[in-house]
This record gives C-alpha cells, sequence and structure tokens, in this order.
C-alpha cells in the first residue's frame, strides 16, 4: 500500500486542520477524495470557499447532494455557474431520512428560476419544506398545485382543498382526488373510471373507498382481485367469494381480512413464504392507534397480520416482547428494523444469526448492545463477532491494540478507528492495505502526521 491509498481518511477526519483539507483539493485527477469533503458535517470556511468555486462540476455536485453540508453553503451554489442551480433544487436524497432545508431566501430564488426543470425540481425535493409548499397550492402553475396536493394536502385549509378538487387541470383533479379517495366512495369510482394506462390504479384499488355497486362491477371483470380483496371496504360478502379461488395472492388477500376470526382465517387455504415481500395491512396500518387491534394482530396466527404489527412504532410493550422471539424470521427483522423498543437481544441475534443482507445494517440501530460484548467476542472465530468487542466501552486499550493486530482486514479497520487506539500503532496502521485510510480518518492522528502523510503521498503544499 501507498500513502497516497490511506489519504481520502484525511478528508473525513474531523480534526484535521484547513490546511490540510485545502492540500486535499489540489487532488484535482482524485475525485473521490475532494469530493469526501463535501460528507463532512462542517468544514471551515477556506475550505468551503474552495469547494464552492470548484472547478469540477462533480465536487460541487458532491455538495449539492451533500445531506450534512450546511445549508447555507449548498444555497451559495446559486451564486456559481447557472447549471448549478439544478444542483441545489435537486438536492440531497439520504436514505431513510431527510435533509435539513435550505434558507427561505434559497428557496424564493429557485422557485423564480428562469429554468423550468429547476422550478419543477424545488417543489418535487423532499427536503423543501411544507411551509415553502403551501401558498403553491394557490399558483398559476399546475405542476406547482400539483406538488402541493402530494406533499402537504393535510395542511391546506378546506377552501383549497375543494378548489383544488375542481381544479380545470386533470392531473391536479387526480393528485386532489387521490389524497380524498380513502373516504370518499364518489371520488374512488372517478378514479376508476378514468383509469386507463394510469400509474396509480393500484393505488386506488388498495385504498380507495368503495361503493357495493362498484365493487360488484369490479368483482365481475374479474381482475385485480387481490388488490380488492384486501381493500377493507370491499364488501365482506363479496370477499367471502374469493375464500376458494385458484389464485392464491386472491386467498391470502381474502385471509388477511380484518372481519375474520383467527378459525375463518384458518380455514382459508393461504401461504406466506418467508421470502415474500409484503405491504403492511392497509386496516392495520391505519388502526395503528388501537392497542386492542395491534395485540389480536400480534397474536394471530395469521402471518401477514404478525408483520403488520411489528412495523407499527404504536406496538405495546408485551408484544414487542411477544414478536421478538417470533417464529417467522421477517416478523422479528421488521420489528428490529422498525420498532424504537426492539429489545438489544434481538438486534444482537438477527446480526450474529441472520443470513438476510439488512442484518448488517442493525448495528446502528439506537438500541444494538454494547456493554458486555468485549468479553463475549474478544476471541470468536469469526470476524463480524470480534469486531462487535470494539463497540463494548469497557474495552481495555489492550484489547483494542490487539485486534489492530487481526489477520481479519475488516477488524483492523473498525480498530483504526477506535479513538482508545495508542497513536503509535495509529499512525503504524496508515500503512495498512486495509486499514490505512480509517486510521487517517481518526481524529487522534497528530496533524504533524496528516502533514507528513501528504508528503510521502506527493500531495503539493
Amino acid at each position: 500500500m501507498t500513502a497516497h491509498d490511506a489519504v481520502p481518511g484525511l478528508a473525513s477526519n474531523p480534526a484535521a486542520p484547513a490546511a490540510v483539507l485545502l492540500r486535499l483539493l489540489r487532488l484535482d485527477y482524485d475525485w473521490y477524495t475532494v469530493a469526501r469533503l463535501t460528507w463532512r458535517p462542517s468544514v471551515p470556511d477556506e475550505v468551503a470557499e474552495a469547494l464552492l468555486t470548484h472547478p469540477d462540476r462533480r465536487v460541487r455536485s458532491a455538495l449539492a447532494d451533500s445531506a450534512g453540508a450546511d445549508p447555507v453553503l449548498r444555497g451559495r451554489l446559486l451564486d456559481g455557474p447557472a447549471s448549478d442551480a439544478i444542483l441545489v433544487a435537486c438536492g440531497p436524497h439520504p436514505y431513510g431520512t431527510i435533509a435539513p432545508p435550505l434558507p427561505d431566501p434559497v428557496y424564493a430564488r429557485l422557485l423564480a428560476h428562469d429554468n423550468a426543470h429547476v422550478r419543477y425540481e424545488t417543489v418535487d425535493a423532499p427536503s423543501t419544506p411544507a411551509h415553502v409548499l403551501l401558498p403553491l397550492a394557490r399558483h398559476g402553475d399546475p405542476l406547482f398545485r400539483l406538488a402541493a396536493c402530494r406533499r402537504v394536502w393535510d395542511g391546506l385549509a378546506p377552501e383549497v382543498r375543494g378548489a383544488l378538487l375542481a381544479d380545470p387541470d386533470p392531473k391536479v383533479r387526480t393528485a386532489a382526488a387521490l389524497q380524498v379517495m380513502a373516504d370518499d366512495e364518489e371520488r374512488t369510482a372517478w378514479l376508476i373510471e378514468t383509469r386507463e394506462d394510469h400509474f396509480w390504479l393500484g393505488e386506488v384499488l388498495d385504498h380507495g373507498r368503495l361503493e357495493r355497486g362498484l365493487a360488484e362491477r369490479l368483482l365481475a371483470e374479474g381482475t385485480h382481485l387481490a388488490r380488492l380483496a384486501g381493500n377493507p371496504t370491499f364488501p365482506a360478502d363479496l370477499a367471502a367469494t374469493l375464500a376458494r379461488h385458484e389464485d392464491p395472492a386472491v386467498r391470502l388477500a381474502v385471509s388477511a381480512r380484518p372481519e375474520l376470526t383467527e378459525e375463518q382465517r384458518a380455514a382459508i387455504d393461504w401461504e406466506v413464504a418467508p421470502e415474500d415481500r409484503l405491504q403492511p395491512l392497509v386496516w392495520v396500518w391505519r388502526g395503528r392507534a388501537d392497542a386492542d387491534l395491534l395485540r389480536r394482530c400480534a397474536r394471530s396466527a395469521h402471518t401477514w397480520l404478525r408483520r403488520s404489527a411489528a412495523v407499527c412504532a404504536e406496538l405495546p410493550d408485551d408484544c414487542v416482547r411477544l414478536l421478538a422471539v417470533d417464529e417467522d424470521f421477517a416478523v422479528r427483522l421488521l420489528l428490529a428494523e422498525r420498532h424504537p423498543k426492539a429489545p438489544p437481544e434481538l438486534l444482537l441475534d438477527l446480526y450474529l444469526h441472520g443470513a438476510h443482507r439488512a442484518v448488517g445494517m442493525l448495528i446502528a440501530r439506537p438500541g444494538f448492545p454494547s456493554a458486555g460484548l468485549a468479553e463475549r467476542f474478544a476471541d470468536a472465530a469469526d470476524p463480524r463477532e470480534r469486531v462487535l468487542a470494539l463497540r463494548d466501552p469497557a474495552a481495555p486499550p489492550e484489547l483494542v491494540e490487539r485486534l489492530s493486530r487481526d489477520p481479519d482486514g475488516f477488524v483492523r479497520e473498525a480498530a483504526a478507528r477506535d479513538r482508545r487506539l495508542s497513536v503509535g500503532r495509529l499512525v503504524e496502521l496508515l500503512d495498512d492495505p486495509q486499514a490505512g485510510s480509517a486510521a487517517a480518518a481518526n481524529p487522534l492522528l497528530p496533524v504533524a502526521e496528516m502533514t507528513a502523510l501528504l508528503d510521502r503521498a506527493g500531495v503539493p503544499a
């Protein structure tokens, strides 16, 4: 490994001073290292200025797409090349969360931009806040009104909602109707009558309130029967006629209806395979504030009901404990991923024994255990277990030092990030093929060693 291989870690080091970070900006040929500077939660002012004016548009794009970057800094890209406006408008799309919003004056500039794509990307960006979108419900541009329908319907005044439901633009009327269809038979019927080639038909059949005559006609058509049977407003007696349907998806949908008893569910030939991906049942999700309903689902013999209960944060504590030992792997995984009180022992057990690719992410959950892991796993045969020892706050520095010499690079890399590691060993790890970059990112690394690393890598001063 060359010194240059460890250099990218410096871009993520929270203790790296401006002088070090500015040298990284001179690596014009190494876009990855430069772009990593935009991932930092903060950068010195002189580094921020250099990022804003960087000649490589990819770097400026990375800045615009960084959820950790200061929104004020992202907004200042509007003062650069005109083509950067679209980067600001699209903004960050972090997984599982929403990026901080831009300052209001930046939104004002974006919404008034000459480029229509900039305007429309702004109203569609997940981080654009409600107070910016609400006034757009009366805007002259139908695409602005469309965005208001989709994003901030609940915050609109009744008279504004009424105007959108009667909007002259058919796309706006449709978006408004989709917001009320769960309680409005007429809007549901209208949406279905205009259903040709519309991607939202499945959503209407799943969630729209069905009048009996319409339900009978749709049943007679014989299409989309599984969706119909899964709609809780589809009449129960009509759903019962599908209990022995030849399509297993239809039978499954019927078996998971809200009005059935456990005995009635058991009488239907349904099956849920361990790897089947099922959306939470509509009636469970809508009723998740009802603790008794969630208890019935958590105690049900039906896998789909238990999976639906597992994703609800409102699930009572006794049901959390019950589902944590459920026989269905997906129930346990969904509980671990979605419930704020998922038991630590469940998170650890899934990490240790789950073959599913998602279990590796569980280590980032707030409830993942840490105490006692050093004693349990420091000498484990599996490197994925040995690395857990480093999560233990009571792990002694001698153990961190030993794991920094582990034969597995994954373990050495984790040890290189540990702040209990001696500075001398940290410097040695800069030459490790797998752990060098992690060592360079460790804030314990002295600034003198950062500078020496850059010198050895040939980075211009």
